[in-house]
């Protein structure tokens, strides 16, 4: 009598522990999800922060700035009406950005971390128009997790609901949607009229970028 109750035990303890291994597997999975999620989303904001300082750089190359939902001639006088962009060769590639050799102190309109695509760690995609440069996106076919509410000067028909991270382009001409009251949205991270950097100084970047990219670093070697 004492060996059936001992071997119902053994029995009863037997399941338990199964099903508390199917428990734990359970939360630990749900837990990778979440992490992963988690991890997936901070790539997505370093993509946006990255792209968009690409995108300001071949404004400054350029010489434009989007004044009242339009490109205008960054050269324009304070006192005066805005002039129309003069025609400018394109940079040769995106690494011309660090450093323009065109201008006589050689402006730094890029920090070189900025060459590397955050979400395939490699160089991102250039998207040409005739030949010349006028902007990057990923090489990543992976469905973004952000499907909205980007940053405002980012045109919405470029980022809003879109099946890959290969179809956020990050293109210098292309300005936001014009307000009701005629002028264009502004973002918080991103200026109107970016201004070059000097060798000396390279701090004309988006403000937080450097807290968010050491945050980003921790867990990913691809970065220079």
């Amino acid at each position: 009598m004492m060996s059936r109750v001992l071997r119902s035990n053994g029995g009863f303890t037997y399941i338990g522990a199964l099903v508390m291994a199917v428990i734990v597997g359970i939360m630990a999975s749900r837990a990778a999800v979440v992490w992963s999620t988690a991890m997936k989303r901070e790539r997505e904001e370093e993509l946006i922060s990255r792209g968009t300082q690409i995108r300001n750089a071949l404004r400054k190359w350029y010489k434009v700035k989007v004044v009242d939902g339009k490109l205008v001639s960054s050269q324009s006088p304070s006192n005066g009406p805005a002039v129309a962009p003069t025609a400018v060769a394109g940079p040769p590639e995106i690494k011309s950005l660090l450093q323009d050799p065109n201008t006589p102190a050689k402006l730094r309109y890029l920090r070189p971390y900025c060459l590397v695509d955050p979400i395939t760690g490699k160089e991102w995609d250039e998207i040409r128009k005739d030949g010349k440069l006028i902007g990057v996106k990923s090489k990543s076919e992976q469905v973004p997790v952000k499907q909205g509410n980007f940053p405002f000067d980012l045109p919405p028909a470029d980022f809003e609901k879109k099946k890959k991270y290969s179809e956020w382009e990050f293109v210098y001409d292309r300005i936001p949607p014009v307000t009701a009251t005629g002028g264009a949205i502004q973002g918080l991270k991103t200026s109107g009229s970016p201004t070059p950097t000097s060798p000396q100084d390279t701090s004309g970047s988006d403000e937080g970028t450097s807290t968010r990219r050491s945050r980003f670093n921790r867990g990913n070697s691809t970065t220079p």
